[in-house]
């Protein structure tokens, strides 16, 4: 756990040391916040993708649907798991990254990353469960397919850049993704302090997405 937070931290420094490079503190803080909040999204839907895979390669998967516990209670609990280690890890990550490089967010509006991370932690969710069957499905292949899937996201999401740079058709791929609006509503809240009154058109896709 140490190893794993060391090496995404590290990670987080050396891509926002790229805006400090080009001398600019703005796009410091967009790099951390995107390197930040991806790491959590991907906590989560990463955890929650491989609890089938990780029971079989375990010989537990088997106790585990014959275990006298009700299916949803198993599957909240590993939920919440999975958001309350990946908070823990973010709020960490953002306190060093801050101290770090001497940011200042005291005109960044505090409700709208909770309320943005809440609901697209939500999305993150319920991909993940969809993405761990696939193990289920695919023997050989699901544990990598689920990897494929993680990196698209990755790559259509906007976590390092913004998805105007996209060619059209990965931007319209961008809008399938929570992360994209996750992540821009992040950047306008901690950066420039805007509400969340003021990014409804990021709220309800995010909204439709978790259901």
């Amino acid at each position: 756990m140490e190893g794993e937070f060391i090496g995404v931290a590290t990670s987080a420094l050396a891509i926002a040391f790229i805006g400090v490079d080009q001398g600019d503190q703005t796009l410091v803080l967009s790099l951390m916040i995107g390197a930040v909040f991806w790491n959590f999204l991907s906590i989560v839907f990463g955890f929650i993708a491989e609890t089938v895979a990780c029971e079989r390669w375990e010989g537990t998967l088997e106790y585990t649907f014959m275990a006298p516990v009700r299916r949803w209670a198993q599957l909240l609990g590993s939920t919440m798991y999975a958001v309350l280690y990946g908070l823990v890890h973010t709020f960490v990550m953002l306190l060093v990254l801050a101290l770090f490089f001497g940011l200042d967010f005291t005109k960044a509006d505090p409700i709208t990353p909770i309320v943005f991370l809440g609901v697209g932690s939500l999305s993150f969710v319920g991909i993940g469960m969809m993405a761990a069957i696939l193990p289920l499905m695919y023997v050989e292949r699901g544990a990598q397919m689920t990897f494929v899937l993680q990196s698209v996201l990755l790559l259509v999401s906007g976590v390092y850049y913004s998805v105007e740079v996209l060619p059209e058709w990965m931007q319209v791929l961008s809008r399938l993704s929570p992360a994209t609006y996750v992540l821009e509503a992040m950047r306008l809240g901690l950066i420039d302090g805007v509400p969340v009154s003021d990014l409804l058109h990021l709220l309800w896709p995010l909204v439709v997405m978790a259901f």
